[in-house]
């Protein structure tokens, strides 16, 4: 919802932001820019230089895995390597509108995972076709790894010893098929 009425663009550039002085229109030489005295504070900000860029900035979105049985395919190869990206509002609304889930919403992690699995063995697409003939086993495993993905990319919490007060980490998903 807007909650202010748009600005025409011609109306935009004939008045600067506070503080900065007034940029060139369409058609306009550069025009310079006087100097500033002292005790002026108009500084432009820095645009950050991309080796500045710190792992911890960056947000990772694909997650490799790999199953406990495989996906077997029609010439008999098994496949077991594989990648799921992280989901996005979009995938898990989409399958929602699929028959399928609306007649057995149980059919909606087959549906969701063939949208966020980008990459298992050498399939040359992954769909919920694919995911529909995987093993039971194998589909526990790639719900229960969906949900760690998409949790931050981990389900351990932090918490207190409540005998010797002594921080520690647990895993909530459960290390194990089944688990939770």
């Amino acid at each position: 919802m807007r909650r202010t009425a748009p600005m025409p663009p011609s109306a935009a550039a004939a008045v600067p932001e506070p503080g900065t002085a007034p940029q060139p229109g369409p058609g306009q030489g550069a025009q310079p820019v006087p100097e500033q005295g002292p005790g002026s504070a108009v500084h432009a900000p820095a645009a950050p230089h991309p080796a500045a860029e710190t792992a911890a900035q960056r947000l990772r979105t694909e997650f490799e895995f790999e199953l406990p049985r495989g996906y077997v395919d029609e010439s008999g190869t098994v496949h077991r390597h594989g990648v799921m990206r992280l989901a996005t509002a979009r995938d898990e609304l989409i399958p929602l509108r699929d028959m399928r889930v609306q007649e057995n919403p149980a059919y909606l992690s087959v549906v969701l995972l063939g949208r966020v699995i980008t990459r298992l063995g050498t399939l040359p697409l992954v769909h919920d076709g694919v995911v529909e003939n995987m093993f039971a086993s194998d589909l526990a495993f790639l719900q229960d790894f969906y949900r760690q993905v998409n949790a931050e990319g981990h389900t351990r919490a932090g918490v207190t010893c409540p005998h010797c007060e002594q921080p520690f980490e647990v895993e909530l998903g459960g290390s194990r098929l089944g688990e939770s």
